[in-house]
């Protein structure tokens, strides 16, 4: 039997669980009673006790659970119970129970007995606000016997399923004067020894260069981006002295600044250049990643701060385990030690709502929070492509706050809890994330917790609006489940 479940809505077939009734003077009891929608189907489960019922053993009495509204009804299968005879004549004509859509027991007079009853049949409107009624035939009629005898069971109410719809608040992101981007790399450039002009074609530099021009010429082919700065860093090894690092530092970021200026017009941009004569820090990140002899050795020295003097400080490192294990790095570290790091800064021009719907499946990344909150609102409030836009920012800005708060709200919308207690996790407090988490509690059925956070958020002007709503949700949940 399939039941729906969502999360936003929570459709649950109307279900009734009554104290044992008798029918008539036959004692039979029904001790459990339970009537549910599913689907398209009206559902009857029940529990029967026979242990009061004597019946002959050439007798039979068969029961007709009906569906009744007016002049409206709906058969159930019978339940035939027989006594001992009945019941052999019964197997002796080898009825298939299932078949012929019908219960058969054999009654064991003077005994404790039950059997369980279960039956559905199509459910129609009208089946809404019915009965469930319980006719008996003790003489063969059939269909006759519907009307002349019957007993009520219980009342069927199945009402339209409560949908449960929370409001929340979303946070509007602060507009940005100037969105001002950047695009950043490193270029491995590999120089002569002791050279500072760059040769194009040597070793590997024409991949690395290529790079570089790729990235600026990205920002520059982009027809709403202004490059408004190119900034280069150039980095030497700490192998030799520190005095010549820092002039191949130096000198090599300024001809690779060089290189690209002889390349492209920049216009009013900058240009800026610095330098790092020997990269320790990039040392040091590199020890810890890589298996090399004296590993704790080598990393203590790079982290001590004696010697001040650098050049002491390599000297010390080339003496760590004989010296072998400097001349592992020498080859296999060193070489990603020596490069320029460059940055293109560039900022990107305003949108209206319907130039950013546009941008926002086809370029996101040109666009401010704050434009994609103005798309969402052009969307009706929890459809599918409001709960995209959002989804979508979340991705573009995904350790902002406010875009993690706001992919929160959507995805509680959408049933979503886990995903959006991990979107929770990087959003500040606030009574905004205070109601998405009484949210996600409220459909996870802590009603509870849930209505103890909606009472206390009824003082916060920016959520008292939504608090107030979402107890009113938390009563009707409570008034379905009982």
């Amino acid at each position: 039997m399939k039941r729906i479940l969502t999360t936003t809505g929570l459709f649950l077939g109307a279900c009734f669980l009554l104290s044992a009734q008798e029918t008539g003077n036959n004692r039979l009891v029904i001790e459990r009673k339970m009537v549910e929608r599913a689907d398209s189907w009206l559902v009857v489960d029940m529990t029967v006790d026979l242990s009061s019922l004597k019946v002959a053993s050439d007798r039979s009495i068969q029961y007709l659970p009906t569906v009744r509204r007016g002049d409206s009804l709906a058969v159930l299968p019978p339940l035939i119970v027989n006594g001992r005879a009945r019941h052999i004549l019964y197997e002796r004509m080898d009825r298939d129970r299932m078949e012929n859509n019908e219960f058969e027991v054999y009654r064991k007079n003077g005994t404790e007995q039950r059997m369980d009853y279960h039956a559905r049949v199509e459910f129609r409107d009208w089946m809404k606000k019915s009965e469930l009624v319980m006719a008996i035939d003790t003489c063969g009629c059939g269909w006759e016997a519907i009307g002349n005898g019957e007993a009520s069971l219980f009342p069927i109410n199945i009402g339209e399923p409560f949908v449960l719809a929370p409001l929340m608040a979303y946070i509007t992101p602060e507009a940005e004067a100037v969105k001002v981007r950047a695009k950043e790399g490193s270029a491995y450039l590999d120089f002569p020894v002791n050279k500072i002009e760059i040769y194009p074609e040597y070793r590997n530099n024409p991949l690395e260069l290529k790079k570089i021009r790729e990235t600026i010429e990205s920002v520059r082919n982009d027809k709403y981006a202004t490059i408004t700065e190119v900034s280069i860093k150039g980095y030497a090894s700490p192998e030799g002295s520190y005095a010549n690092n820092a002039y191949l530092a130096e000198h090599r970021a300024k001809a690779l600044s060089g290189y690209v200026q002889g390349l492209y017009d920049f216009g009013s941009a900058k240009m800026m250049i610095d330098f790092e004569p020997e990269d320790w820090a990039g040392l040091e990140k590199r020890l810890q990643t890589i298996d090399v002899e004296a590993k704790d050795e080598l990393l203590a020295v790079v982290r001590a701060d004696e010697p001040k003097d650098l050049d002491k400080k390599e000297w010390k490192l080339r003496q760590v385990a004989g010296g072998a294990p400097y001349r592992y790095i020498l080859q296999t570290v060193y070489p990603a030690l020596r490069h320029s790091d460059y940055v293109v800064q560039y900022k990107i021009r305003n949108f209206t709502a319907d130039e950013a719907k546009e941008l926002l499946y086809s370029d996101p990344k040109q666009l401010s929070l704050n434009e994609m909150f103005q798309v969402a609102q052009t969307y009706e409030p929890g459809s599918d492509a409001f709960c995209e836009v959002f989804e979508i920012a979340v991705r573009m800005f995904p350790d902002d706050p406010v875009s993690n708060l706001n992919a929160a709200n959507t995805a509680l919308q959408l049933g979503r809890i886990d995903q959006a207690r991990r979107y929770l996790a990087k959003a500040p407090d606030s009574p905004q994330k205070r109601l998405a988490e009484a949210v996600a509690l409220l459909l996870e059925g802590n009603l509870d917790d849930a209505e103890t956070i909606f009472r206390a958020l009824e003082n916060e002007p920016s959520v008292k609006e939504q608090a107030i709503y979402n107890q009113q949700q938390v009563k009707q949940k409570r008034e379905e489940l009982n």
